[in-house]
């Protein structure tokens, strides 16, 4: 998976993760139905929010969702899944980028292919992505060629860019093209008079990804001699991140300008993980959802939190106070192994099965060994943030006050 809106668990209600993962998978199963299995490999964060867009306007209805059989992303479980003419575009528009993405790599050269039979294979494989893309379009009433005439634009703008050159020249075809899907998604809702707002919020989004992937990128392409926007047109980091709070800002203007019948989601992906987002790139997280919540007041486990061993004690007693130690008192013997530990070729055979259905990646499952209750590498919180400090600046789209004081934008505090 790739993009730069990517919400942890720990930080969405289940309502809205639920919603998120149905926009998710149904983008993945809008690919294979349209595109064929290969296409699933396109599925990314950031394509799902045409889906969300189009939901969030016209409204969900039983015909914009159905059951979809087991997974392994999902830990071999059933789950709703979006589907319909809004995640049929966002499938289009991510084939379409995609493919432009790989005939970028190739004039590059990178890595594998710059060898000429992968870079052949590579160049088909776009081509393919790209009529296939543009054939949906055109079921859907959208023209992707103003996606391709956009990637086609960049390469030149890149050759011709150097120190001076205003930053926001690069970004602009970028900008053109998630402003073009963003704007559609109006139409394909039926609310023609979203179309300009949203038309505004994608050129910002646009913006805002291109800023982001060459911040995160900048170190490395530097030390590979690859050409990099920040670097190419001499803009420091500093001036940077001046216009990224300036598209998240203007996000979150165009988005009270446009109509919802529900606009929960997109507003929680296109206000505040966008902050998150920003926040990481720039280094300016630190992980606060890791302990948001596990320990209440003077150190005690906060409401509906598992007892934490108090520093200094790790036998206290869990029904303890904080500092009180347990019945054995310091220097008490460790406490014995779980019951029912497994020995290790049968919890080596639970591994590799948990491992082949990636409940190990994306479920929570119980450890092979010790059969202690464990999350998978997809719920790891380590950037996640504090969740009131996402809604510092909640005043600009959610009305007075921070969102976790009453506003309905999705916080769960």
């Amino acid at each position: 998976m790739f993009g730069i809106v990517r919400p942890c668990a720990h930080r969405l209600t289940e309502h809205l993760k639920t919603e998120w993962m149905a926009h998710l998978c149904g983008l993945c199963l809008a690919l294979r139905a349209d595109h064929g299995q290969f296409a699933r490999v396109v599925t990314n964060y950031d394509g799902l929010i045409v889906s969300v867009l189009t939901e969030a306007q016209a409204g969900r209805t039983e015909a914009g969702r159905r059951t979809a059989g087991p997974c392994p992303l999902r830990a071999m479980r059933t789950a709703p899944v979006a589907r319909g003419e809004g995640a049929r575009l966002a499938a289009a528009v991510s084939l379409v980028l995609a493919s432009a993405k790989i005939r970028d790599h190739v004039a590059d050269r990178d890595g594998l292919l710059a060898r000429r039979p992968v870079a052949a294979a590579a160049r088909r494989v776009a081509r393919s992505w790209d009529r296939a893309g543009a054939r949906t379009g055109r079921e859907l009433g959208f023209d992707t060629a103003v996606l391709v005439d956009a990637v086609d634009r960049q390469t030149g703008l890149e050759a011709l860019a150097g120190p001076g050159t205003p930053l926001l020249t690069v970004t602009e075809p970028t900008e053109t093209a998630t402003a073009a899907a963003f704007a559609h998604t109006a139409v394909l809702a039926g609310r023609p008079g979203n179309a300009e707002p949203l038309a505004e919020a994608g050129r910002l989004f646009g913006r805002l990804a291109h800023l982001l992937d060459a911040v995160e990128d900048q170190t490395a392409d530097d030390a590979a001699g690859a050409w990099n926007p920040l670097t190419a047109t001499g803009t420091s980091r500093e001036e940077a991140r001046r216009l990224a709070d300036d598209a998240l800002h203007g996000i979150r203007l165009a988005l009270k300008d446009a109509e919802f019948a529900d606009g929960h989601l997109a507003h929680v992906l296109l206000a505040h993980e966008l902050r998150v987002s920003v926040d990481r790139a720039f280094a300016t997280t630190g992980g606060a959802c890791a302990t948001h919540g596990a320990r209440g007041a003077h150190g005690t486990p906060g409401p509906g939190q598992p007892h934490v061993p108090v520093p200094g004690n790790p036998y206290a007693d869990p029904g303890a106070g904080p500092w009180h130690p347990g019945p054995g008192g310091p220097g008490a013997p460790l406490p014995p192994e779980p019951p029912n530990r497994r020995g290790t070729l049968a919890g080596c055979a639970v591994w590799l099965g948990l491992a082949c259905t990636c409940q190990m990646c994306c479920g929570s499952y119980e450890d092979p060994w010790s059969r202690q209750r464990r999350e998978g590498l997809c719920n790891d919180p380590c950037d996640c943030c504090d969740c009131c400090s996402n809604c510092s600046d909640c005043g600009d789209c959610c009305g007075d006050g921070c969102c976790c004081d009453g506003c309905d934008c999705g916080c769960d505090c």
